[in-house]
């Protein structure tokens, strides 16, 4: 599993993760940074290491390219600033984070979002959110769990909670348990499509090769909610995307109940601007969003899109025109905008 989601870091070129491990390639005999540049080697030609020691131990040479054995002074502050996040018992300010890092805050504050699409703020958030979830999920009551994680106060926890958790905490706790999802599986030119969705919208578009596994991920992200297959009650959403797949007009706007990050919330209303059988790259989209130097960013925000066709990832593609880096595949993707391109006009 661990191996799996390296492999998805290393298709979106995910920069914070240099420093964590390397990937090697049987064919070339290279191991390279999960950032290089290099064009992406077949799956099974790759294997992983947690330092480029272990990989020169295996018998591979460091890539000339990204000089995995080699980390710049700006990437250095970044790692150095995540540790001290990582490690800190309460919050942090970007004044004393930066004191500590040797570095100005205005500096600090560039480097950390380039590297990372979060500012030192956003960042200490998203963390103290997922700390709060293990205790959560581990067992830990909702007062003791928000104090210890570095919440401030109950309400400050509670403000946010519908936007982090999808949820409440203590509802989020027990694993959903509470919340009712509603699911329903049907055939699509994709493969098998499912939709699920809660009294406050949809929570899951995905498409699958059988209608087992597809619920069987569902139940897994939410272990304790009762779910439930409801083909009747969910008619009209999956007969909107699959209206929408068939291409025959432009996919309604539908109610969604998604948790996302701030910045997942700006890249994903970013492609519902994109029209239907158009694309962008990554870069374009980082501009559009006033962030040029956020790609990667914006690639994992795709990466994290948990609804298909109604946030429209499959419309964004690499600079150069290469359709990768899709959740439910390459070749889906391919069919996706092959369709949107092939249909005729709607108004």
């Amino acid at each position: 599993m661990q191996t799996e989601l390296q492999w998805q870091q290393i298709l979106s070129r995910d920069a914070r993760q240099d420093g964590r491990f390397v990937f090697a390639v049987r064919t070339t005999g290279v191991y390279c940074r999960p950032s290089c540049p290099s064009r992406r080697p077949r799956r099974d030609s790759v294997e992983f290491f947690a330092s480029p020691q272990a990989a020169e131990r295996a018998g591979y040479r460091a890539c000339l390219r990204c000089k995995p054995t080699q980390v710049s002074e700006q990437a250095q502050h970044v790692i150095r600033a995540r540790r001290l996040l990582d490690n800190s018992e309460g919050t942090l300010t970007l004044a004393e984070l930066s004191k500590r890092v040797g570095v100005s805050a205005f500096h600090l504050q560039r480097l950390f979002k380039r590297a990372t699409g979060l500012s030192p703020r956003e960042y200490q958030a998203a963390r103290r959110t997922q700390q709060l979830k293990s205790r959560l999920r581990a067992g830990a009551d909702v007062t003791s769990s928000l104090y210890d994680v570095g919440y401030g106060s109950p309400s400050r926890l509670y403000e946010a909670a519908d936007q982090q958790l999808g949820m409440t905490p203590a509802t989020y706790g027990r694993g959903g348990a509470g919340e009712r999802i509603a699911f329903a599986v049907a055939d699509s030119p994709m493969g098998k499509l499912l939709v699920a969705a809660t009294q406050r919208g949809i929570c899951a578009v995905r498409f699958g090769d059988d209608a087992k596994s597809l619920e069987s991920e569902l139940r897994r992200e939410f272990h304790a909610a009762d779910i439930h297959r409801d083909d009747t009650t969910l008619r009209g959403f999956v007969s909107a995307v699959l209206t929408a797949l068939s291409a025959r007009r432009p996919l309604l706007e539908l109610p969604l109940d998604i948790r996302a990050t701030a910045f997942q919330q700006k890249v994903w209303s970013a492609l519902q601007q994109i029209p239907a059988g158009e694309t962008r790259s990554y870069s374009q989209i980082a501009r559009e969003l006033g962030e040029p130097s956020a790609t990667r960013a914006v690639a994992r925000a795709c990466a994290a899109n948990p609804v298909a066709l109604v946030i429209p990832c499959h419309r964004v593609v690499r600079g150069n025109g290469d359709v990768a880096g899709y959740r439910w595949g390459v070749q889906r993707k391919k069919e996706l905008l092959r369709r949107e391109r092939a249909a005729p006009e709607t108004c």
